[in-house]
């Protein structure tokens, strides 16, 4: 088993792909750089972070795009954005068989707030094309930085998440909640709390993760493959799926008993999903937790 978290976003291509198929555009060779982490002064990376080309997945041709965590954290800016983009518009012509986004960043740069904002927008947009157009978009989430601010919207945009139980996944990182709210609200140090509130399993039973995996490259592989008949249509029903599953999420757990002293905020929604023991679901590994909602039928995703 190799561990997807500890590779890095060309190790992650080379094992998930069919072997010696994937063709990078832009490499870094290109050398296209961020223009305003020079201007700053900030070290660059000649692919600003993101690998995007061709490769086959199980024989079948698809687009994919990786983000590299160790390079500040897999934050979006300016070029980082643009090349994602393209690879999506280019999906629309050229009608690969799925995009594959391997997303594993902290949202926007500061650096190049603006224009990482402005990019992730059209990153969203382009991503409804693609689904539009019948192409379904698939994330893996599994890197140690996890999925937050920006991306973790475009992560939701997509026709499937995969995670893995190490995955996380949210708008907000928890460095930026505690900033905010204080450490009494949210302690960014505490891990236990933070997985219980962003991780893999809670993305899966809460709905917000289609499929949850080891993390383990071949399991994400095969996952992926599966995905790539998932496209799923982008129409008012969906988004009216969408706003049913969060509005039970919403109601499961009145405001009044958030926060009550008897369980924590992620364990007793899991509760009333339907998870039976559910402070069991940290300590229980990935198999056990598939096992779990499949013998008592939970009401969770």
């Amino acid at each position: 088993m190799t561990s997807y978290a500890e590779c890095s976003a060309r190790e992650r291509l080379d094992l998930l792909l069919d072997a010696g198929s994937f063709h990078e555009w832009l490499p870094p060779a290109e050398r296209l750089t961020s223009p305003h982490l020079a201007q700053l002064g900030v070290p660059s990376a000649f692919d600003d972070g993101v690998a995007i080309g061709r490769a086959l997945l199980d024989g079948q041709t698809v687009f994919v795009a990786a983000q590299e965590g160790a390079f500040m954290g897999g934050g979006v800016g300016e070029v980082h954005g643009a090349k994602l983009v393209g690879l999506l518009r280019r999906a629309l012509r050229d009608r690969p068989a799925a995009v594959l986004l391997l997303a594993e960043s902290g949202g926007v740069r500061l650096h190049e707030a603006n224009a990482g904002l402005i990019a992730v927008s059209e990153v969203m947009r382009a991503v409804l094309d693609v689904r539009a157009a019948g192409l379904p978009v698939v994330v893996l989430i599994g890197g140690a930085n996890g999925c937050f601010g920006g991306m973790g919207i475009v992560a939701r945009c997509a026709d499937q998440i995969v995670m893995s139980d190490v995955g996380r996944l949210a708008m907000s990182g928890p460095e930026v909640i505690e900033a905010s709210h204080g450490v009494d609200e949210y302690d960014a140090r505490d891990r236990a709390l933070v997985w219980r509130t962003s991780g893999g399993k809670h993305r899966w039973l809460t709905g917000d993760c289609d499929v949850l995996v080891e993390d383990d490259v071949a399991a994400f592989r095969a996952a992926a493959i599966a995905a790539l008949s998932a496209a799923r249509p982008v129409s008012l029903q969906a988004l009216e799926d969408e706003h049913a599953l969060l509005a039970g999420r919403l109601a499961a757990v009145p405001e009044a008993q958030w926060n009550d002293g008897v369980h924590d905020d992620a364990t007793r929604l899991w509760e009333r999903l339907g998870v039976p023991d559910a402070r069991r679901v940290p300590a229980l590994d990935v198999a056990a937790l598939l096992a779990l909602r499949t013998l008592h039928g939970t009401t969770a995703a």
